[in-house]
């Protein structure tokens, strides 16, 4: 559809509370307006429509995508998610129109962003840079990328956050929950509680640069002796709770890998998998956000470069030996001992009624089934994400069922299914049994 095509340009950020407050008030109003008018339509024609049919229209998804890229903050960060996690569940239309999210988003104009650097590092902060890019060179959900150069040499990458944007997370995710609600594609009965608050408690912790920057510390030095990663060098002296330096780091986007020859497709993707199941069982330490942009790839080294540390999560011990456990009862396809650390871990509960129990250990045994076939696992070639797809969409439209898991187990799952998407795309071939026997 080529209205759907996203074009990012420089404008402001609402930083006021109330101005957010009232973009959200304004937007469910047009869609309640929109949905009410195509409703009386289809009564009209004789059809009985459900509410969630009349709001989930193509040009509402529209509206919805357009006022969060321009909102950015909480707002977008929640709209990456949801395009994320059910993408391949949407009709077409509406996933392709939920993609934009997924693109740069718009950037600071000049004037706000000398706003933003002088109340971080104050008046006159240019006389520390020999240049420094007005247009950033990438811009998120939160913040934007500008590449500096200091009068002492140091060729920089500047992450530096939209204004207002840690204020306003609470009422922004509280919002996009309530447009959930509104448009039906929730539940009314669930209760998403902990879900909202862990979705606040984890968008605080990715809005303090600080905090990301010494996570990008921790990687660097966890990865020190790995040759094939590279991990920005972190900078102090320009870091504060709202601007994040680090080195600047050539590379190209991990994407453009897939015309690269198999064996090196391969290769990569061994790479980033043997990286996982180390974060996992060796490191507790993993970095959840699984979106392409943060890996970069080097053509004339074959490094990888790992970005973006706001999403890094601590694991304790207990749950490390709880997955490790559920991998060992896979590998064996012992469904008594699946069915047990399943429970430990808290994906269902021993008062779950039991074909809720089955159905979740069908899907974990379809998820292993990878690991059972003997040498590399073509990705390209098979149907497990589609089944796997069908069954999870099956269990979630069953109104019997709803279980929140403990959060943990969100942010792993959404890591491990962003690698297999890259991999799906990379077309990749590798031995996932003989990458993982290590650890188990």
């Amino acid at each position: 559809m080529s209205d759907s095509k996203f074009e990012s340009r420089p404008l402001s950020v609402p930083s006021g509370r109330f101005a957010r407050m009232a973009k959200f008030g304004g937007l469910a109003s047009n869609l309640a307006g929109t949905a009410a008018i195509n409703g009386m339509q289809q009564l009209a024609q004789g059809h009985r429509p459900k509410a969630r049919d009349l709001f989930l229209t193509p040009a509402n998804m529209r509206k919805v995508a357009d006022r969060l890229a321009h909102m950015r903050g909480a707002a977008m960060k929640v709209g990456q998610l949801v395009s994320m996690d059910a993408g391949d569940m949407l009709p077409p239309e509406l996933a392709e129109i939920m993609a934009r999210l997924r693109a740069d988003a718009h950037y600071m104009p000049g004037g706000q962003l000398k706003q933003v650097l002088n109340a971080n590092w104050g008046e006159g902060w240019l006389k520390r840079f020999a240049r420094f890019d007005v247009r950033p060179v990438a811009a998120a959900s939160i913040g934007q990328v500008h590449r500096a150069q200091t009068k002492d040499g140091r060729d920089l990458a500047i992450k530096v956050q939209y204004p207002g944007v840690r204020r306003s997370i609470d009422s922004d995710v509280d919002n996009v929950a309530a447009l959930l609600r509104l448009s039906g594609a929730m539940p009314k009965e669930m209760d998403i509680a902990p879900l909202l608050d862990e979705a606040k408690r984890q968008l605080h912790e990715e809005a303090d640069y600080a905090r990301e920057g010494h996570y990008l510390g921790r990687f660097a030095d966890l990865l020190a002796g790995a040759p094939d990663f590279v991990v920005p060098g972190r900078h102090e002296d320009l870091t504060t709770e709202n601007v994040l330096a680090m080195d600047f780091v050539e590379g190209v986007g991990i994407e453009t890998l897939t015309e690269a020859p198999q064996a090196e497709r391969d290769r990569v993707m061994a790479l980033l998998v043997s990286l996982l199941f180390r974060e996992l069982f060796e490191f507790r330490l993993m970095q959840t956000d699984p979106n392409f942009a943060n890996y970069r790839y080097q053509p004339e080294t074959g490094r990888v470069v790992l970005l973006d540390f706001g999403a890094s999560r601590e694991f304790p011990a207990a749950m490390t030996e709880a997955f490790r456990g559920l991998m060992r009862a896979g590998l064996a396809g012992d469904r008594a001992a699946i069915r047990q650390a399943i429970l430990e871990i808290g994906f269902f509960a021993e008062d779950t009624a039991a074909r809720h129990q089955q159905l979740m250990i069908d899907m974990f045994e379809m998820s292993m089934e990878p690991l059972h076939r003997p040498g590399a696992f073509d990705f390209a070639e098979n149907d497990v994400a589609l089944r796997m797809r069908d069954a999870g969409m099956a269990l979630g439209q069953d109104r019997d069922f709803w279980h929140v898991p403990p959060m943990d187990t969100l942010f792993m799952q959404r890591k491990f299914g962003g690698m297999y998407l890259l991999a799906s795309r990379l077309r990749a071939r590798i031995d996932l049994r003989e990458i993982l026997a290590p650890y188990v």
